[in-house]
């Protein structure tokens, strides 16, 4: 377990300026989305701030992405907002709890490289999708307590400071990249709030974030079997989603950073930090896709501007919340919105008539559903099985099957393209059992037996030719091909005729 615990890397330089400054400007994007992601859970805004803090915490130390940042999110949220109303806190706590210990055995089992599964249209699909929620989520700024959207003076004032965010982090970078320009737009337009008394919206508008240091507290609920059962199917579903966008997450800043961090490790940590935040009264989350890539593009590279940022949240709990809940959210609407439009990968766009139409289809799919379910998870899931079947079908589709008879009259199939469940179907239909000679080979040199359905396709095929009392051999099946095959006490392993001279360079399926 050493290896998912070491907490400093010395290999890498640390730019402890950047750092520092970048874990600043993320603490500050930090609060509302924390408080707003509480609330769509039923939660206080405490809770979602405590789970920031604790969860970007933890990975920053234990996590295998440096430079990643965690906190409360959406996708958490969405999952345990109906607990939370039919039980209450105390068992979103316990949920919390649970899904952090299924997360650690995730990252110790390394389930984590199931991720290598998820091909590139599903990740362009997913990340569109979720630069489109991040602005859409932004919407919200521009409408009054009532719902309804705002006209007239606070509209222009709001348009203008938002304008004027996105105008520095935008302009600021071709001047100079000495501070974040991130920051630079947040604390510019705070100054100008201030200084000129204009009437804007402030984080104070939105909830209180005045608190203390997160209590330990142990969930109170019953230690049952009841309790197990109300909770499980939760705490399994968070751990996925968590686990599924937090990996996901690291892949991003992975291409981003063009280094590879490890998602095993990301897993553990994970885990580790929603335990911890379960146990201090936070309502746990993962990877925050938003804040990272504010993180990254601020120069961050190392641990050190997470634990800054989560530090620096937790003094703005402890001690600053006067000063932080007069921050204008115009300022943080822009700088979200200028994530957006980082996030898109717009180049995408450009090879809609290049990529083949399944890639496209996928992709389009798990951007809508990423948009209009609001199941980060399930896209991903959905993207991944369309990507799947569409496989399965090309190769199914490429099975091939070559006939000779030689000067012994034995007629030979020389077989090409993977037999598995997909091509089945076709493969039986290439042979003429009634019409052949009293002696069939059927080579696969050029093929695989990879599944059970292919050896049941074998097994069958093989007794249709011994009933009307014709011997069949199989010749060039490779060990792995034969092993299946004497596994599955199969009616056909006698009849593997070998070759000596016959090298197969692949021996695993």
């Amino acid at each position: 377990m050493k290896k998912y615990f070491n907490i400093f890397d010395f290999s890498q330089k640390v730019n402890y300026k950047t750092e520092i400054l970048s874990g600043l400007t993320v603490a500050l994007a930090l609060v509302p989305e924390a408080i707003a992601f509480a609330l769509i859970a039923g939660l206080s805004p405490l809770t979602g701030l405590y789970a920031a803090i604790v969860m970007g915490l933890v990975t920053s130390i234990l996590g295998g992405r440096p430079g990643m940042i965690s906190g409360a999110t959406g996708a958490v949220a969405i999952v345990i907002v109906a607990l939370a109303i039919s039980h209450g806190v105390e068992y979103v706590f316990a949920t919390v709890v649970l899904a952090g210990i299924i997360q650690v055995l995730a990252g110790v089992l390394k389930l984590g490289k199931l991720m290598r599964l998820v091909p590139q249209p599903v990740i362009f699909g997913f990340v569109n999708g979720l630069a489109v929620i991040i602005f859409m989520a932004q919407l919200d700024q521009f409408k009054d307590p009532s719902g309804s959207w705002l006209t007239g003076q606070p509209l222009y004032i709001l348009l203008g400071l938002v304008l004027l965010t996105m105008l520095i982090i935008w302009g600021l970078p071709k001047l100079t990249k000495v501070i974040p320009a991130s920051l630079v737009a947040i604390l510019a337009v705070f100054g100008l709030v201030v200084a000129f008394g204009i009437n804007t919206r402030t984080v104070g508008d939105i909830a209180s974030i005045q608190g203390g240091f997160p209590p330990f507290h142990i969930p109170n609920v019953p230690f049952s079997f009841e309790t197990l059962s109300i909770i499980f199917p939760y705490a399994a579903i968070m751990a996925a989603v968590g686990l599924i966008e937090s990996l996901l997450t690291l892949n991003i800043v992975d291409e981003i950073t063009e280094t590879r961090g490890s998602s095993n490790k990301e897993a553990v940590a994970q885990g580790v930090a929603n335990l911890c935040s379960g146990f201090l009264s936070g309502m746990g989350g993962c990877a925050m896709i938003g804040q990272s890539l504010i993180n990254i593009s601020s120069g961050a590279r190392a641990r050190l501007s997470g634990i800054v940022a989560a530090l620096t949240l937790l003094m703005f709990v402890m001690f600053g919340s006067g000063l932080i809940e007069l921050m204008p959210m115009a300022a943080l609407t822009g700088v979200m919105i200028m994530v957006a439009i980082g996030t898109f990968e717009w180049a995408s766009l450009r090879t809609f008539n290049r990529m083949p139409k399944s890639d496209v289809f996928v992709m389009v799919v798990v951007t809508l559903v990423t948009i209009f379910v609001g199941n980060l998870a399930l896209a991903v899931i959905v993207g991944v099985v369309i990507s799947a079947l569409v496989f399965a079908w090309d190769n199914a589709k490429r099975i091939r099957a070559r006939k000779r008879i030689d000067e012994n009259g034995v007629k030979h199939y020389e077989i090409y393209g993977p037999l598995f469940f997909g091509s089945v179907s076709t493969f039986n239909e290439k042979f003429d059992v009634l019409n052949d000679p009293d002696e069939v080979v059927i080579d696969f040199k050029e093929s695989r037996v990879s599944d059970m359905s292919a050896i049941e396709a074998l097994n069958k095929l093989t007794e249709r030719y011994m009933k009307v009392g014709k011997k069949v051999q199989l010749k060039h099946l490779s060990k792995d091909c034969q092993r299946l095959l004497k596994n599955a006490d199969s009616i056909i392993e006698v009849n593997v005729l070998e070759d000596p001279t016959y090298k197969l360079p692949l021996n695993k399926i």
